[in-house]
């Protein structure tokens, strides 16, 4: 059996949509494939037991039998933090991600393990990746999301750090189109004179980044007003409706999948988005809309919703989780596959983690 770590420099960087894009061309290839998430920050209850909050959805993608709690052997939660920091507590810790490992690996080809949210956590309780990786005996990918140009290069030599030779190449994710020019001609040949295997560069598509219009619903909190959406449609950009109307219904057609946060009292900025594409309409101040407004949205099957929150507090709590949501929708996943076989070079990538 042969472990493949998967980690990133920092949080939402496609760690879960790379793991889960291995795991299924490994698959496809014939082999038998185990997943295991050694820490978890992101704890979900499961009837009586807790487990990483992505351990369904690749539980139910890679069609495993291991139960999701036996897929994320330690799991920090608020509760249980003070236990986790007891003195001799943190030597169990990595017995147990090892007897983890060992128990999932049975019967198994290649075992994919997904670090935690980044190459900072895991210290306080004795589980940090580069340790980790070092006591499974598992080679390393680190994915590197662009952020700009500096911090690019940095966190791709800051996994070359903290991984040393168990690094055996990154992935450069969500790379915007007027960046493309520098990673290629630039960075790359940069990190490739440093040792640092550049296995594929992935351009950014917003569709990964979007949410759903029941994520952008709970986010919000308020009262919903309208029956006839689809609860799973992608929300791709958010715009406040703060202009004139001739104003919003040029910016609104150029802008799809959105959602629109305006006023309750600014039925012309309403019509205007409905006029368009438009997945959820949110209405600040707590101002009911016109009639009008709820029968062409429910006509439109936009999903219209009352807060009680300003404007500006609205757009902060969606800002907040925009573009950090979960992979959680096979949508998603398909769409982040095409970019992997698009702009990985497999072959390189075989040699590399010795597939």
């Amino acid at each position: 059996m042969k472990s493949i770590y998967i980690t990133s420099v920092e949080r939402y960087s496609g760690k879960t949509a790379a793991s889960l894009a291995l795991g299924r061309r490994l698959q496809a290839a014939g082999h038998q494939v185990g997943y295991l998430k050694p820490l978890s920050l992101q704890p979900w209850r499961v009837g009586q037991h807790w487990a990483d909050e992505d351990a369904g959805f690749v539980k139910e993608i890679l069609g495993l039998e291991s139960q999701p709690w036996e897929m994320s052997p330690v799991v920090v939660t608020r509760e249980g933090l003070q236990e986790l920091l007891a003195e001799g507590q943190q030597a169990s810790l990595m017995a147990r991600v090892k007897a983890a490992l060992e128990a999932a690996a049975q019967g198994k080809d290649y075992m994919i393990l997904e670090g935690g949210g980044s190459l900072r956590e895991g210290y306080a309780v004795g589980l940090p990746t580069p340790q980790v990786a070092a006591e499974l005996g598992s080679t390393a990918l680190a994915i590197v999301k662009y952020r700009d140009e500096v911090r690019l290069l940095d966190d791709a030599l800051t996994a070359q750090h903290r991984l040393g030779e168990r690094l055996r190449g990154v992935l450069i994710n969500r790379v915007p189109g007027d960046a493309a020019k520098f990673v290629q001609e630039e960075a790359v040949p940069y990190l490739e004179q440093r040792g640092i295997t550049v296995l594929g560069s992935l351009p950014e598509d917003r569709s990964l980044g979007a949410l759903t219009v029941q994520e952008v619903l709970d986010v919000v909190g308020g009262e919903l007003l309208t029956e006839k959406h689809d609860p799973q449609a992608l929300v791709e950009t958010m715009t406040v409706g703060a202009m004139t109307s001739d104003a919003a219904l040029s910016r609104f057609r150029k802008q799809p999948n959105k959602v629109v946060i305006t006023g309750g009292d600014r039925a012309d900025i309403q019509l205007a988005a409905l006029e368009t594409s438009t997945a959820a309409l949110i209405l600040s101040g707590n101002l009911q809309p016109s009639p009008l407004i709820l029968k062409q949205a429910e006509e439109s099957g936009v999903a219209v919703m009352l807060a009680s929150g300003n404007t500006l507090e609205i757009v902060e709590a969606i800002d907040r989780v925009f573009g950090k949501t979960r992979l959680g929708q096979l949508a998603k996943l398909q769409r982040f596959e095409e970019l992997f076989d698009k702009y990985v070079d497999v072959q390189r990538l075989n040699h590399a983690l010795e597939l």
